[in-house]
């Protein structure tokens, strides 16, 4: 069975397992998940990205960690997400990246959660919160106006490059 894309104009396939090293019940997809559970699934075991770049998330309604998927083969969880700080044992929603004009990146970081706080304006590729001239040391909440953003959770080295788009 696909699920075909409504939201998107691309390229985009990934199919699902129920169970690790692609066993079990699997499903097709060319465009956003919501929620696994609508489709049977309890959650993703293992996964393989036919094309395009997508965002995992760890619960429904594209909430809690995120990672992000790029082609390839993902036979079980630690395949695709989580870090020795924070492991995921699940992915119940997923969405393509659909590709952006990366010469109008535009994100708000704010503060605090729920867009409260001092915010402040990106539009291009920093390797820290301090060369931005950000105060904190993290970011309570995010809003992106235009463009794909990969976030790290610790400060980048100068020679490791990173574009605005996946």
């Amino acid at each position: 069975m696909t699920h075909h894309c409504t939201k998107f104009s691309g390229h985009w396939k990934i199919i699902v397992f129920d169970e690790e090293c692609f066993q079990g019940r699997r499903h097709e997809f060319t465009s956003e998940c919501g929620n696994v559970m609508e489709f049977g699934f309890e959650t993703v075991r293992s996964m393989r990205v036919e094309s395009g770049a997508w965002v995992g998330y760890e619960h429904a309604s594209y909430q809690g960690q995120q990672f992000v998927l790029e082609r390839g083969e993902y036979p079980q969880c630690d395949a695709f997400g989580g870090s020795n700080a924070y492991h995921i044992e699940r992915m119940t929603s997923f969405r393509p990246i659909a590709c952006a004009n990366h010469r109008e990146c535009r994100m708000t970081i704010f503060e605090r959660e729920n867009f409260l706080g001092r915010k402040g304006e990106l539009s291009d590729d920093y390797p820290s919160l301090q060369a931005m001239g950000w105060c904190n040391n993290e970011v309570g909440s995010l809003k992106t106006q235009s463009g794909a953003f990969v976030c790290y959770q610790y400060p980048r080295l100068p020679w490791i490059p990173v574009h605005h788009g996946v």
